[in-house]
């Protein structure tokens, strides 16, 4: 490529979503470039605009804390806001902050390649763009690549097919149409109810059943919203100080502590309770103790079948294969109802597999589906799944899929060794979804702009890990996710819902706080694990 081509800049970010977005922000005084795969800004709630789209934080916790005007401006119409309120907050915030100048919408980066005797990053678009920086911030989200199901005979269908992370702006309309739905993980969940409504008939394709709470949602009250206004800086500090980076109430006292009555009221108490994760905080012990989750998920089937009113229906909806918030817990608004309804089948597709798409439906072991729409709600290639997909040469021209080929491995979920000057932002073997994702994005990108202003200051051009470095931070991983029952659902966190994927545990599930700290403590000692040049 020619040299006038080449566009040289201090720092490229990949991805609008809202980490990128506060990144362009906290690097404001470089010169700094985003490159975004969509036509707007929010990530995730660019993407996902399927019916019944929420966030399942509350939306006072779940928006940006740097800004003390924008904390007091802006006003959330619910406690659990919906995909289009989150994608006007991240429109707000590009303009207030007069971030589009220096987004380049439409434009995802397709191949990155260091140069190790300038220290620099080649960076490659699909519009045709070469820039060159030095350092390249990674803001590609956990959830962004999408998971295409992989039967055959996809082209051959007459019909409609839609993946919910790539769902039609001008949405669609299900009035007299046979639905097909697979996957009954979050998404599902939530765009489910709303379909059975419009639908004549909705077919859902169940592999795994999943835990749901009822949603809590209700428009946000003007008490409760000064509140939390007139005290935001306390609870924002608070909230770095929990586990998950927010202030879902804290259980300090384990199951085994309480009566039968006494865990039975307060399991009740939690499932009423309108915030959305309490089930799995009820008691201190759920997560580590086999016998406290058992009695959890027995409450929440015990809620399954008091809901459903056909028993074997009923059942099929009870998960009984992985620990409840071994997966992330799902939140509905009259999902188990809507089974109910005389318009929904449920399909067992354990029992009886998919096997292919046809020319009018899908085709299981078991029986034909006749549909007009088929609808894929078949997760995310998660946590690497975005990065992979760019083709990524590191020092000595190492593919980043190929370091990756047994599974991820960071330093502090924040680099790989070999990949110098190249930062991420909810990478593997960060708290991630375990942790609000704002709220640990704005930490993340914090520590990440106060490196690269150090690096500066001290005048360094290149600064790396050390694989030593990467495997005590896998082994912190895994200590930490041994200690709790994750490891026993297949999940997106651990990688097994790809076939073929390997990844063992992505997700550090020890806490915000011990994260962060480590963070820190590695800096403060001298740069622990990294090389600097």
């Amino acid at each position: 490529m020619s040299s006038e081509n080449v566009e040289n800049v201090d720092i490229v970010i990949i991805g609008a979503g809202f980490s990128g977005m506060y990144a362009l922000h906290r690097l404001r005084n470089h010169n700094v470039v985003c490159l975004e795969a969509g036509e707007g800004v929010g990530g995730t709630w660019y993407w996902n605009r399927y019916p019944g789209a929420r966030v399942d934080i509350e939306s006072v916790e779940y928006s940006y804390s740097f800004d003390e005007e924008l904390q007091q401006e802006w006003s959330w119409p619910e406690y659990f806001s919906a995909q289009p309120d989150l994608e006007r907050y991240a429109n707000h915030v590009a303009d207030r902050f007069n971030l589009r100048e220096r987004i380049r919408f439409s434009n995802p980066v397709k191949s990155m390649r260091f140069n190790q005797d300038e220290n620099l990053w080649h960076v490659y678009t699909a519009q045709g763009n070469h820039l060159v920086c030095r350092y390249v911030i990674a803001a590609t989200g956990s959830l962004t690549a999408p998971n295409m199901p992989p039967w055959p005979g996809r082209e051959a269908f007459k019909g409609d097919i839609y993946h919910t992370a790539r769902w039609p702006a001008e949405g669609v309309d299900f009035s007299g149409k046979r639905v097909g739905f697979i996957g009954t993980g979050s998404t599902g969940i939530q765009a489910m109810p709303i379909i059975a409504e419009q639908a004549e008939e909705l077919y859902v394709f169940q592999r795994t059943p999943a835990f749901c709470m009822p949603s809590g949602n209700r428009p946000l009250d003007e008490e409760y919203e000064r509140d939390w206004k007139d005290n935001y800086q306390e609870r924002r500090r608070q909230m770095l100080d929990t586990y998950g980076a927010s202030l879902i109430k804290q259980p300090e006292f384990s199951a085994h502590e309480c009566t039968a009555e006494q865990r039975e009221d307060i399991l009740e108490q939690a499932w009423k309770s309108q915030s959305a994760f309490q089930l799995i905080l009820a008691f201190s012990d759920v997560m580590t103790d086999p016998e406290v989750n058992e009695m959890v998920c027995e409450f929440a089937r015990n809620k399954i079948r008091s809901i459903v009113k056909d028993p074997e229906v009923a059942e099929l909806l009870c998960p009984t294969s992985y620990p409840i918030g071994g997966k992330r817990l799902c939140i509905g608004n009259g999902y188990f109802e809507m089974y109910n309804r005389g318009n929904v089948t449920l399909v067992d597709v354990k029992k009886a597999p998919i096997i292919e798409f046809t020319e009018t439906g899908l085709r299981t072991e078991a029986a034909q589906y006749d549909l007009d729409i088929i609808i894929t709600a078949t997760g995310f290639d998660a946590v690497t799944g975005a990065m992979e997909r760019i083709d990524i040469e590191g020092c000595n021209n190492r593919k980043l899929v190929e370091k990756w080929a047994d599974g991820p491995t960071t330093y502090l979920g924040a680099m790989v060794s070999g990949f110098p000057n190249l930062f991420m932002i909810h990478g593997p073997s960060t708290p991630a979804a375990q942790a609000q994702m704002i709220t640990s994005g704005e930490w993340q990108v914090n520590w990440t702009a106060d490196i690269i202003d150090n690096m500066e200051q001290e005048g360094l051009s290149r600064i790396d890990v050390t694989e030593e470095a990467e495997q005590s931070w896998a082994q912190e991983v895994n200590m930490v996710s041994e200690q709790t029952l994750h490891k026993l659902a297949d999940s997106w966190y651990n990688a097994k819902n790809i076939e073929g994927k390997k990844g063992g545990m992505m997700i550090y599930v020890g806490g915000f706080p011990r994260f962060s700290e480590l963070c820190e403590a590695a800096i403060a000692d001298g740069y622990k694990g990294f090389t600097r040049e």
